[in-house]
């Protein structure tokens, strides 16, 4: 059934309208008529079974019957990468949503050398990859920002599993304590030595080996998650 991700509180019998490029897509392209039903979701109230209650000429109005899913969430889960080209940026934001993360969070680093960066268009990407894979909630995803501040300014409790191209441990030995946990991936050309000797030296941060090979940031991003989601998440619900 179609998935669809509203801002909208969601309650029963509560009117919903998506925005134009929203009923675009159920009338044009899935060829919805009043009465078909759809899913919808809004990060906070679950999953809801709606109806088109009506077709308007710019837009469509839904009307929510009743509730699908309760509320749930994935892991704590942040991916923290450093700015790349734009095609591999959409990549590791379309599957890092898919593989479960609850935030992006994007970096500049000294070898930090990409294209510019349009939120408005990660955004649509994560919530596409959210509708499709059935997860109740849509990843945040932050504007750039210095990897020295975000490291100046880390949460309290979080760990930070980095992934070093230099050697570390292997992901499932490495991160067996409690969360909520963040994984970084450098740039293109790696992380400079500086940043490197700062990112060992963290009380909160664990160095590992994502294997013998050198790996581009989006398969580095990929691989990263995969393991820790094996090691850590929720993947035997």
């Amino acid at each position: 059934m179609i998935r669809l991700h509203v801002p909208q509180p969601l309650s029963a019998g509560s009117a919903v309208a998506p925005t134009l490029d929203q009923s675009r897509y159920l009338t044009q392209v899935m060829r919805l008529k009043a009465g078909d039903a759809l899913l919808v979701f809004n990060g906070v109230d679950g999953e809801w079974r709606c109806v088109v209650a009506e077709v308007l000429k710019k837009g469509v109005i839904l009307r929510a019957q009743q509730q699908a899913r309760p509320q749930a969430y994935g892991p704590d889960l942040e991916l923290i990468v450093a700015v790349v080209k734009k095609a591999r940026v959409e990549t590791i934001v379309e599957k890092a949503a898919e593989l479960g993360a609850k935030r992006v969070r994007l970096a500049i680093t000294q070898r930090t050398n990409a294209d510019r960066i349009r939120l408005d268009r990660l955004d649509a990407i994560a919530e596409e990859a959210a509708e499709q894979t059935g997860r109740l909630d849509v990843p945040a995803v932050d504007e750039p920002v210095k990897l020295e501040a975000i490291l100046d300014n880390w949460q309290d409790g979080r760990r930070l599993m980095f992934c070093d191209e230099t050697g570390g441990a292997p992901v499932a030995s490495a991160i067996n304590g409690p969360g909520p946990w963040a994984i970084l991936i450098g740039p293109e050309g790696g992380f400079s030595p500086e940043e490197r000797d700062r990112l060992r030296s963290l009380p909160f941060t664990t160095a590992v080996s994502l294997g013998p090979r050198v790996l581009r940031a989006d398969t580095a991003a990929i691989a990263a998650m995969t393991l820790w989601q094996a090691t850590m998440g929720d993947w035997e619900r």
